[in-house]
């Protein structure tokens, strides 16, 4: 049976690794992301694209809008937008305090904010039974991130689809996050990332290598398969051992 699938982020890395597995499986894509150029060069057959600004009430009831008009009900939504702010504007100013204001808003809005919008205006059209909620958190969640504002942001994530899971479990809907590690292949880090570090990311692994986009994507597929029907509120960790599960 052919599923309608929505993709936040899903133009590039992990988002769009998504979008080609569900798209093998003859399932309807609808991409999501700020960036219309980024979508259209996705290149997943016979998916809709949909530009928009997640973290924006307007932009979310718009995307509701073609929802409802295109697809009518949601069986996968997979929330995989997101990232810790490299890719925005800079504070606008030097002060320390609007530095740490910048950054916390960036990263709250662009991984809290775009998934907790975005799941209400769809709710009430996932199907049932059998509707999937996924959210990708990160494995900043357990080990913090440096600045704290990225890690703090993806944390927030797991109370909220805790609660969802609550709210939609009567109607035989399921809500789980996935929990990455060090990912190769996605513009999250940008050009921050140097051979060393890379090397330590790796050799933090028991499987002695980065992960790819493909093996996050895996595990969204089966979470959004019928075998995975009995599986909710979790968060499933896919960083090659670097941080046990919990």
């Amino acid at each position: 049976m052919t599923r309608n699938i929505v993709i936040s982020g899903g133009g590039t890395g992990i988002g769009l690794a998504t979008a080609h597995a569900f798209a093998a499986d003859g399932d309807r894509v609808l991409l999501l992301g700020r960036r219309a150029e980024v979508l259209e060069k996705a290149g997943v057959p016979r998916a809709l694209t949909y530009a928009a600004d997640l973290a924006e009430p307007g932009d979310v009831r718009g995307v509701a809008r073609f929802v409802a008009e295109e697809f009518g009900t949601v069986d996968v939504l997979v929330h995989s937008a997101g990232g810790a702010g490299q890719l925005e504007p800079p504070a606008g100013s030097d002060d320390p305090l609007d530095r740490v204001f910048h950054n916390w808003t960036v990263n709250f809005r662009l991984n809290t904010l775009t998934a907790a919008l975005l799941t209400e205006a769809l709710k009430d059209r996932l199907a049932e039974p059998g509707g999937r909620v996924l959210f990708l958190s990160s494995i900043a969640a357990y080990r913090g991130s440096g600045s704290g504002a990225y890690a703090a942001a993806k944390a927030g994530l797991h109370p909220y689809a805790h609660d969802l899971a609550r709210e939609l479990g009567p109607r035989g809907i399921t809500v789980n996050v996935v929990a990455p590690g060090y990912i190769e292949d996605t513009e999250f880090f940008g050009d921050t990332m140097d051979q060393a570090r890379r090397q330590r990311l790796i050799a933090d692994t028991v499987t002695g290598r980065a992960g790819i986009p493909g093996d996050v994507a895996a595990t969204l597929r089966w979470l959004a398969s019928p075998e995975a029907g009995h599986v909710t509120s979790q968060v499933i960790q896919v960083n090659g051992g670097s941080e046990r599960g919990r």
